[in-house]
């Protein structure tokens, strides 16, 4: 499997980099105007160079070949550091939903907005597109779970941004049109930034829990099916599979073969290997020979279990 933890290192500086830029704006914006949201924002922000300091460290220990202390290799580091951003983004939720509560019981909080902090809200909401964009692309392109998982973090960021900066519009206006209420839209707005966050987190969790517990990655049916095709092949049972389709997958499975030597039954399993990997690769395929006695109809173990009550 080839190595792309230098590429994944490249762009998770260059995003760090940008990250700490955007939330040292939002923030300092924020504090001067005394936006709510916007501070909210920039906390979601934090969770954003967190997450490419968190992705930096996964990184370093995400070796895809295996050694001595990891047989079946290390991309479930990867799948860690994912499950680290969807913490923080947990914990954003939190802190957003406490603040905007505390705002409303007080009695709501009074915001001083121009149009050039207005404007540097539009340069923030730039950045965002680009490091989304940027991080997403490189990160399906060179299979990097960590990559495309902050890539979703930063979309779920610019939605937020979006929404941020049209309630301060709205307050920007709020003297201009004579309408008073148009201030509580800095504290309105912070609740559908919490929930973009947690949707967020919830969609990192997703894609990466499978593989924190070997949850299947192929049904054992069509592995069934296409193994039942290869000349040679007797009986096929007991098919189990683990990790992520795309990233990393490993196969086991019974076989009982028509071969007159080892050297016929090891050409058979090659094809199995073959077709398997042409299809699903990267793969690692198990398989283990047996006689003919031991011919099962239990395809994976499901079936036998519920034969068994």
């Amino acid at each position: 499997m080839q190595d792309n933890r230098s590429q994944v290192r490249r762009v998770l500086l260059i995003t760090l980099v940008l990250n700490l830029f955007v939330m040292i704006l939002k923030a300092t914006v924020g504090i001067v105007t005394g936006s709510l949201s916007l501070q909210a924002d920039a906390l979601h922000s934090v969770t954003d160079s967190a997450n490419n300091i968190l992705g930096l460290v996964a990184n370093r220990f995400s070796s895809p070949h295996p050694d001595r202390e990891h047989p079946y290799g290390h991309q479930k580091f990867e799948a860690l550091g994912a499950l680290g951003i969807a913490t923080f983004l947990g914990i954003a939720c939190f802190e957003i939903l406490q603040g905007a509560i505390a705002s409303i019981m007080m009695g709501g909080n009074s915001v001083e907005i121009s149009l050039g902090e207005l404007s540097l809200l539009v340069v923030v909401l730039g950045v965002n597109i680009f490091v989304a964009v940027y991080e997403g692309k490189v990160g399906r392109r060179i299979k990097s779970a960590i990559l495309v998982a902050d890539a979703k973090h930063t979309m779920s960021d610019i939605w937020v941004t979006l929404l941020v900066i049209g309630g301060l519009v709205g307050v920007w206006q709020a003297k201009v049109l004579n309408f008073p209420q148009l201030q509580w839209l800095d504290v309105v707005l912070a609740f559908p930034v919490a929930l973009l966050v947690f949707r967020s987190g919830w969609e990192v969790l997703q894609d990466n829990l499978p593989w924190l517990v070997d949850e299947i990655a192929i049904a054992p049916e069509i592995i069934h099916r296409i193994v039942m095709e290869v000349p040679g092949v007797i009986n096929c049972h007991d098919i189990a599979s683990r990790g992520v389709l795309g990233r990393q997958v490993f196969v086991e499975m019974h076989l009982i073969v028509d071969a007159p030597d080892v050297a016929t039954a090891h050409k058979i399993t090659e094809e199995i290997e073959a077709r398997l990997s042409s299809r699903y690769a990267p793969i690692r395929v198990s398989i283990h020979i047996e006689p003919p006695d031991y011919k099962s109809d239990h395809i994976s173990f499901d079936d036998a279990d519920e034969n068994c009550g």
